[in-house]
């Protein structure tokens, strides 16, 4: 049995790997130079453009950019009618946002369960949580796997739901042929530098409904209204005149990040491509090793996966998931674990959320990590991954 790097091995690598990162070319640098160098290098044209470029992409009709995911959240859940008494329905096995969006705006959080082999919101969960205060659902598309669509918005239809889908992780997915971001009532996305395109930080929000366009806008842009046909003043000064009609939000994003993200977005097939390789090699290689399970995706889901993640078969291994982390890091293989489930954390906790509340993704959290995924990855580095969870494996195999 191979000694491992953790116990004085020689690790799978000689150069640390991590879980994520961005691939910036030079015609990224060279749009984010152009732009530097040009009159604006905010509320200028580059947002417009990239605006019209995501609604090509996810076939939405609008599309409202902000400075980061998190902005795109809090701005759906204010565009959807959210505040004090309402609830809002979601995943636990996110990032944090997915909730707090809620929090924003005075509503409450409920928590539904997760499949135990998708690791996607549980429809069933859902339905079984709505109350007479449940105003709205936040599906997450975990990984970058499409949510249940069609069940989903029967839910919503059923019983009055404003339905939003958090899609940071799946720009590039399509459900039934369709791309995420023109589904649903409203698509939030994020551009974080990990995430399948980037701007660095940065956001966008998508819709086909014009009045939901433009509470996004107004409250992503400090609630004012630049045009006329718009104003309740429907005889302005002179046309420095802008109202704020509603309390809004500075979430707008840059022109340099505009054209940064322009110019990613070219690159999104191939990006796309690149990670469904990736994911295709690791469920390949994971396959036939039953101390490693695997997510399970949805036929309807044609998914770019943001994340590749494994989780631990106890039953099968004599090590702790902390163990099995540190081991990675050992080889060289840098892990991370995405997610721990929100009401865990004290902010929640303290408002009387308690463990226990979703069995299924607390027992997937149990076991969890992610491993490297991102384009840069050269066939060497995916098989070296593969070389260093299967070493661990045979050390710790039962």
């Amino acid at each position: 049995m191979e000694k491992l790097a953790i116990h004085g091995g020689t690790p799978v690598r000689s150069k640390k790997i991590y879980y994520g990162r961005q691939w910036i070319g030079d015609d990224d640098v060279k749009a984010v130079a152009d732009s530097l160098t040009g009159d604006y290098i905010t509320c200028g044209p580059r947002v417009t453009a990239l605006e019209q470029k995501l609604c090509e992409v996810t076939g939405a009709k609008y599309a409202v950019s902000v400075c980061n995911g998190t902005a795109a959240l809090h701005c759906a859940a204010i565009a959807a009618g959210l505040g004090p008494g309402d609830e809002m329905i979601t995943t636990p096995l996110t990032f944090a946002a997915s909730a707090n969006c809620a929090v924003y705006v005075g509503a409450t959080p409920v928590f539904a369960d997760v499949n135990p082999e998708t690791y996607n919101i549980d429809p069933d969960s859902i339905e079984a949580h709505i109350t007479d205060k449940t105003k709205a659902v936040v599906a997450v598309d975990f990984t970058g796997q499409a949510v249940e669509h069609d069940r989903i918005r029967e839910i919503c239809d059923k019983h009055g739901l404003t339905l939003i889908i958090d899609a940071a992780h799946a720009i590039g997915t399509k459900y039934n042929g369709k791309p995420e971001g023109s589904i649903e009532d409203i698509t939030c996305f994020s551009f974080h530098p990990v995430k399948t395109i980037t701007s660095g930080e940065g956001g966008a929000i998508t819709t086909n409904d014009p009045e939901l366009y433009r509470k996004l806008r107004l409250a992503s842009q400090h609630g004012i209204s630049h045009d006329p046909a718009e104003f309740v003043d429907k005889n302005p000064e002179g046309p420095w005149v802008y109202e704020m009609q509603t309390l809004g939000f500075n979430y707008r994003m840059t022109d340099f990040q505009a054209a940064l993200l322009t110019s990613q977005l070219t690159k999104l097939k191939e990006f796309s491509d690149r990670r469904k390789a990736i994911v295709n090699r690791y469920n390949e290689a994971f396959a036939d090793m039953p101390e490693i399970i695997v997510q399970k995706e949805i036929p309807e889901s044609d998914t770019t996966r943001h994340l590749y993640i494994i989780r631990l078969n106890k039953d099968k291994l004599s090590c702790t998931r902390r163990e099995f982390f540190d081991a990675m890091s050992a080889e060289n293989v840098q892990c991370q674990v995405h997610y721990v489930p929100v009401y865990y954390f004290p902010f929640y906790q303290e408002r009387g959320y308690k463990k226990g509340l979703c069995p299924n993704a607390e027992a997937i959290y149990e076991g969890i990590m992610s491993i490297p995924l991102y384009p840069m990855m050269t066939d060497d580095d995916v098989e070296s991954v593969i070389a260093a969870v299967k070493k661990i494996v045979d050390y710790y195999r039962k």
